[in-house]
C-alpha cells in the first residue's frame, strides 16, 4: 500500500509523532508511507504544504470572515498535484484545522478519485462547525447544525461573524461525498460522540486508541535528574501539556500548589504565567522524547486536570512509565485509568482530589507501578494499535464503503447514555 498522511505538523508534538510512528511501522511491514504537512522540521521526506506567510494570511482571513478552511487554495492545489502524482492507496487525515488547507479542493479530489480515506478524530473538529471541544461549554448544536456558537472567540476564533452553521453544512456535504471513508475515534468517548453526528453513518466507524512507544516510555532510574532538580526528598506531582492555560487546568494546578505546599509540582510545557507558587517548577517544552520520558518516570504521581480530552496521550505515557495517575471524570479521561492504576475525581471536587493525592502518596508509587505498565502494554502498545490501523487500511482497500450509502442519524437527540457502543 502507498499511504499519505495529511497533518498540520511534521514529526513533533502529539499528532506529528503519531504520523511518524505510523509511517515507520508501515514501512517495516513493506508499505510506502509519507506525510504532507504545514509546519515542522524539514527532513527531506514528505511534502511541505504552503508557506508560513500563506498560513498567517489564512489565519487573518479566517478571523475576519469567520470561515476557516476556505483559503490557501493555491497551496492545496499543489498538494492535490502531489497526491495525483503519488496515486496513494490511502489518504489518512489528521489535524486539518491549522489554517493551511482549502477544504473543498482537497475533499473534492478525494471524492472524485474514489480515494480510500481515513479520518482520525484527534479532537471534535471534524463533526462540528469549528470547535475542537465543546464539553465545558455544554453545547450540543453540532448534533443538528451548529450556529449561534457559544465558542466563537475560542478555538479558531472569529472576531465578528458566526459562520459555524455554514461550515457545519459544508463539512457534512464534503464528507458524505467520499465513498470509502473510515472514521476512527481515539477513545470510546469521542467515537460515541461521533455516532451522534453526521459522521454516525460513515461506512466504517470504530475506536482505535492512541498509543505509546513502550521502548521509550518505561520505568527507569531517575535519581540523577531528581538530584539535579534539587527534589531528592520531595513528593513530585507532574503535569505535561504542549502549552499551559486554563483549558489544560493551569488555574487548578496553582490552587493545588497553594493547598499542598508540602509537595513539589513539575509542569512541562510552554508557560506564559509568571506568578507561580514557589513549589511549582516550570519545565520548558521539549521535542526530545527521551527527556520527556525521564520526567514521567521521575514523578511519584501524574495528574491530568483537563476536562476536555479526546484521548489524553500524556496519561497513557505516564502509565507506561510506571507512574500512577489521577484524572477528572470528564470526556475520555476515566476510560484510560482503571482502579489499579490511580483515581478519577469529579471536576471541581477539591476535597476528593486532595484525598486521592494523599491516598496515592500513602500507598506509595510502587503499589501501582506494575499494574500501570501492564495496562499500558495491553491497551496502548504502539505495534498493536498501528496494526489496527493497517487492518482498517486493508478493509478500505478491499472496497468497504464503495457501495455504502450515507444516512444522517435518524435521531440526533438520542441519549448518549443508552447508545450502544460498537468498537
Amino acid at each position: 500500500m502507498r499511504i499519505i498522511h495529511i497533518n498540520a505538523i511534521h514529526e513533533e508534538k502529539s499528532t506529528g509523532r503519531i504520523c511518524k510512528e505510523l509511517s515507520v511501522i508501515a514501512e517495516q511491514q513493506g508499505h510506502e508511507s509519507s506525510v504532507a504537512y504545514a509546519t515542522g522540521p524539514e527532513t527531506g521526506t514528505g511534502f511541505h504544504i504552503g508557506s508560513d506567510f500563506d498560513q498567517k494570511r489564512h489565519a487573518l482571513l479566517s478571523r475576519i470572515t469567520g470561515k476557516q478552511g476556505y483559503y490557501s487554495k493555491h497551496a492545496t492545489e499543489e498538494l492535490v498535484e502531489y497526491l495525483t502524482d503519488q496515486r496513494p492507496d490511502i489518504v489518512h487525515l489528521h489535524n486539518l484545522h491549522s489554517n493551511y488547507l482549502h477544504f473543498e479542493t482537497l475533499f473534492s479530489w478525494l471524492s472524485k478519485t474514489d480515494t480510500a480515506t481515513v479520518m482520525t478524530l484527534h479532537d471534535c473538529w471534524f463533526y462540528t462547525g469549528k470547535c475542537t471541544h465543546y464539553s465545558k461549554t455544554g453545547c450540543d448544536r453540532w448534533m443538528t447544525g451548529c450556529g449561534s456558537c457559544p465558542r466563537l472567540a475560542l478555538d479558531n476564533p472569529s472576531w465578528v461573524f458566526d459562520r459555524t452553521a455554514e461550515m457545519w453544512a459544508d463539512k457534512k456535504r464534503w464528507f458524505e461525498q467520499i465513498p470509502r471513508l473510515a472514521v476512527v475515534g481515539v477513545s470510546d468517548w469521542i467515537t460515541n460522540e461521533a455516532r451522534l453526528s453526521f459522521l454516525g453513518q460513515a461506512p466504517i466507524l470504530r475506536r482505535i486508541y492512541n498509543w505509546v512507544d513502550t521502548s521509550l516510555f518505561h520505568p527507569r532510574d531517575t535519581s540523577v535528574l531528581r538530584h539535579r532538580l534539587g527534589l531528592e526528598d520531595r513528593y513530585i506531582l507532574l503535569g505535561v501539556a504542549s502549552s499551559w492555560d486554563d483549558s489544560k487546568g493551569l488555574a487548578d494546578w496553582i490552587t493545588l500548589a497553594n493547598r499542598l505546599p508540602e509537595v513539589s509540582i513539575l509542569l512541562v510545557g510552554e508557560m506564559k504565567e509568571e506568578n507561580l507558587p514557589s513549589n511549582i517548577l516550570s519545565i520548558p517544552p521539549t521535542n526530545r522524547v527521551e527527556e520527556l520520558a525521564e520526567y514521567y518516570a521521575l514523578a511519584d504521581l501524574f495528574l491530568n486536570l483537563s476536562q476536555e480530552e479526546s484521548f489524553g496521550k500524556v496519561t497513557a505515557e505516564a502509565l507506561a512509565s510506571g507512574t500512577p495517575v489521577i484524572v477528572l471524570e470528564a470526556t475520555a479521561n476515566p476510560e484510560l485509568v482503571p482502579a489499579a492504576c490511580g483515581f478519577t475525581v469529579p471536576p471541581n471536587d477539591w476535597k476528593g482530589l486532595i484525598e486521592a493525592i494523599r491516598h496515592a502518596r500513602s500507598n506509595g508509587k510502587a503499589a501501582y507501578g506494575d499494574a500501570c505498565v501492564r495496562h499500558a502494554h495491553r491497551e496502548f502498545k504502539m505495534e498493536d494499535r498501528i496494526n489496527d490501523y493497517l487492518a482498517v487500511y486493508a478493509q478500505l482497500m478491499n472496497g468497504k464503503g464503495r457501495d455504502s450509502t450515507w444516512h444522517s442519524p435518524s435521531s440526533p437527540s438520542s441519549s448518549r447514555s443508552t447508545m450502544e457502543q460498537t468498537i
